[in-house]
């Protein structure tokens, strides 16, 4: 079974919002910070919505 797209993209993007907080917090720059904050939670949905596809695919 192929894995979605959305997992793979959802894994990128949570993990270039860790990347983004990392570096935010390193500077200080609080709005960097927040983006990456805010990239992982898009990243972790969009992997959630990538497995209910996959889920349903199986079935």
């Amino acid at each position: 079974m192929a894995v979605d797209k959305d997992r793979v993209e959802g894994s990128a993007t949570n993990l270039g919002g860790k990347v983004k907080e990392g570096v935010g917090t390193l500077t200080g720059d609080e709005k960097l910070k927040n983006e990456g904050v805010a990239d992982q939670v898009k990243g972790k949905v969009q992997n959630v919505v990538g497995g209910i596809k996959d889920t349903l695919k199986g079935k």
